[in-house]
């Protein structure tokens, strides 16, 4: 009597995911369309991942919006990208809260139009309470500058007596980061083929698995995440110790 073998537990889905999400202006090239029409496309795209996200269980979800070093970018282009911002903050924000997602922004507020930051505040209030995905949008952000504003703050506290050199370790640097109650990501997928970090996430992707897709950004699906999961499962976390 032959006995079935037996099923390897379910891993479950990773609790933090974070996504570069890249290859808009590509997808519009392609079409010969504008950029915007990538980027339009591209906003669509987010919708279908956070609800993705949601439906496979993540806990965490980060999206890397808006670099530091993208105001390097044709200020038509960036005035586009901010005007996407505003429409997605004002039609998406109800159905976010309705459905228990909880809305964070990390990067720079400094330097954003006024009613960018308000809507920035109204989403992370409206959605605080909230106990499902937590979306995180990264705007404004890149991970040097990060890193050295915690280092400032670190050397303010330290000269005014609140903190001992000898007190400083990894765990207090992290608290200085501005994902200090988020975990760090378990996966970072890059979409359209590129295969760099771009300033993103530096500290916090330590021992993250990456994933690279071919995708661009606006075919990007529930589909694709689950892949990139499934990827991310496949690979064993060592943390820098020996596999056996």
């Amino acid at each position: 009597m032959s006995t079935a073998p037996a099923r390897k537990p379910d891993p479950g889905p990773p609790a933090h995911v974070a996504i570069i999400m890249d290859g808009n202006g590509r997808w519009a090239k392609a079409r010969g369309l504008p950029r915007i029409a990538g980027h339009q496309r591209g906003s669509e795209a987010v919708r279908r991942v956070v609800e993705g996200a949601q439906d496979l269980g993540i806990g965490y979800l980060t999206l890397y919006a808006f670099s530091s070093e993208n105001w390097k970018r044709p200020p038509s282009e960036v005035e586009d990208l901010m005007g996407l911002l505003r429409v997605y903050l004002r039609r998406e924000l109800a159905a976010l809260h309705r459905n228990g997602v909880r809305v964070r922004f990390i990067g720079e507020r400094h330097g954003l139009a006024d009613d960018i930051v308000s809507l920035i505040d109204e989403a992370e209030n409206r959605t605080a309470d909230n106990a499902g995905l937590t979306l995180i949008i990264a705007l404004n952000y890149g991970s040097h500058n990060e890193i050295v504003r915690a280092a400032r703050a670190i050397a303010r506290d330290a000269a005014a007596g609140r903190l001992r050199p000898d007190e400083i370790d990894e765990t207090r640097f992290a608290g200085y980061l501005q994902t200090i109650d988020i975990p760090d990501p378990d996966i970072l997928i890059r979409t359209s083929g590129e295969q760099r970090l771009s300033n993103f996430l530096l500290w916090q992707s330590a021992y993250t698995e990456l994933v690279f897709m071919d995708t661009l950004w606006p075919d990007f699906n529930k589909q694709n995440l689950a892949e990139a999961i499934d990827e991310f499962h496949g690979r064993e976390r060592r943390y820098g110790a020996t596999s056996g």
